[in-house]
């Protein structure tokens, strides 16, 4: 399926089901740059990754000694990360859920809560799940939001920027109290880097919203 012929008014899990589900593994095997960043510098204890595709990030947490939790919607998806957990030996601190997450209530809370690049081309009440996960952060945890800010250089020279997350609208989304939270970072990091398949070396430029629950 071509993410360049969507329509958009199509159901998020049949989408993404039929993403994963018509291809080869579509992870590069490696986790997302921010979030090695970022959880390098935490202890280890319990995560919860939105959107978790193949497993990629949560399998990477794992083999930290995170206990990690990964939600996609594509059954597919949440399959092949049960295999490479398998195959990494990761079975027993890795846990991967198909979750419709329009319908998705926080059960429980974690030490730190992930998004890596949770948008879509078809309606995803983002900033809504967003907003809930924000309950799943325990007391002294962090969330960390990472988003594509603009396509990669290059790509496509005439987009518009307001189409894609800022960090100053993802952080309002959130409509935090700061009696309870603290704000680490929001703003746009770049990185370079290669689209999984590709060895052009491209320009990245990500929002990235780091909170804190006091």
């Amino acid at each position: 399926m071509s993410m360049h012929d969507v329509d958009p008014t199509m159901d998020p899990t049949e989408f993404w089901e039929g993403r994963y589900g018509t291809g080869d593994n579509i992870w590069s095997g490696k986790a997302n740059a921010v979030l090695e960043k970022v959880a390098s510098e935490l202890t280890p204890g319990t995560a919860l990754d939105l959107g978790a595709g193949e497993g990629g990030d949560v399998l990477w947490l794992a083999s930290l000694g995170w206990d990690a939790t990964g939600l996609e919607l594509s059954r597919t998806a949440v399959a092949r990360a049960e295999s490479a957990a398998e195959k990494a030996g990761l079975s027993e601190r890795t846990h991967f859920f198909a979750q419709d997450l329009h319908q998705w209530q926080p059960e429980q809370q974690y030490d730190l809560v992930t998004a890596s690049f949770f948008q879509s081309p078809v309606a995803l009440e983002r900033h809504e799940i967003l907003k809930r996960a924000t309950q799943a952060v325990a007391s002294g945890g962090t969330m960390l939001i990472t988003s594509h800010t603009a396509p990669p250089s290059g790509k496509e020279p005439n987009f518009d920027r307001s189409m894609f997350p800022q960090p100053d609208t993802d952080l309002a989304a959130l409509n935090l109290d700061p009696e309870l939270w603290d704000v680490a970072t929001a703003e746009i990091w770049t990185r370079e880097g290669t689209h999984h398949g590709h060895d052009e070396i491209m320009t990245f430029e990500d929002t990235v919203v780091i909170v804190r629950r006091k």
